[in-house]
């Protein structure tokens, strides 16, 4: 179907929004599956005693998260692409769920900011926990991660100790002792709360700005395929300038021809 200008300029933005949330979204996924499935963890999801600790809802949360976000990028590729008006209406209820989702979930995060950064060292702790039992290479990468965005040294805080590469220190001091990160993470959590409101908002505000060019593309390819009926609906077969002459309903039968009169013709009736 014919789009105009907006329509174009919303397909296309729906197609890139839709690649950045697929990576976002696979690798959410993909991280997840790893936690949930590797040999080096997959025995913590077996002891039930374990079935309510941070670790293995962190993990739940990023496999549900990752699957969503594809759903929705399935939806939102499909209907835009092949400009579907049905795909793009389930992709709209969709974005508009998880627009709400991500607001609520920032204003309650934010209310609850010291308990959700407990949560989050705890989840730390039960990644170093495993880094200590098995020494997973994927594990070690994102633990170190974390110290050099942090500038922490493991659970001691000691680089003499841990096993760990710490960060490079900033003081004589510090090559002693180092900030623990369970205690970093949640003081760093409590005090960049306004910030994480504010990443969950705008996440939400992005939804937000997606749903409006999925509707805007929705509205513009019914209003495109109304006057492509509308056209083929009121199109009439053009008058002929010069009408063709009658034929012959007897084409085989001989012409009749008529003698003209002339006064030597009629006659005269009697007086």
């Amino acid at each position: 179907m014919a789009l105009d200008g907006c329509g174009l300029f919303c397909k296309y933005m729906l197609i890139i929004f839709n690649i950045i949330f697929a990576l976002v979204g696979f690798a959410c996924l993909g991280f997840g599956l790893w936690l949930r499935f590797s040999n080096n963890t997959r025995g913590i999801f077996e002891i039930e005693a374990f079935s309510s600790t941070t670790f293995v809802i962190a993990v739940t949360v990023l496999i549900v998260l990752g699957s969503l976000m594809l759903l929705v990028v399935f939806f939102g590729d499909y209907g835009a692409c092949n400009e579907k008006r049905c795909a793009l209406q389930v992709f709209s209820v969709l974005l508009a769920l998880m627009a709400v989702a991500a607001v609520c979930i920032g204003a309650i995060t934010f209310s609850q900011r010291v308990e959700v950064g407990k949560h989050i060292a705890e989840f730390y702790t039960s990644l170093y926990a495993l880094y200590v039992a098995n020494g997973d290479p994927v594990i070690k990468v994102t633990l170190q991660f974390v110290h050099n965005m942090l500038h922490c040294c493991g659970v001691t805080g000691s680089p003499l100790v841990e096993s760990l590469d710490c960060p490079k220190p900033n003081s004589i001091f510090e090559n002693i002792v180092m900030p623990t990160c369970p205690a970093v993470i949640e003081s760093k959590f409590d005090s960049q709360a306004p910030l994480v409101l504010g990443v969950f908002v705008g996440t939400g505000a992005l939804l937000l700005v997606a749903l409006f060019c999925s509707t805007t593309l929705s509205s513009k390819l019914r209003q495109s395929a109304s006057a492509s009926q509308y056209i083929i609906l009121t199109q009439s077969t053009p008058v002929l300038a010069q009408p063709s002459p009658p034929t012959s309903y007897y084409p085989d039968q001989d012409p009749i021809i008529f003698t003209p009169l002339t006064e030597a013709n009629i006659p005269l009736t009697q007086a």
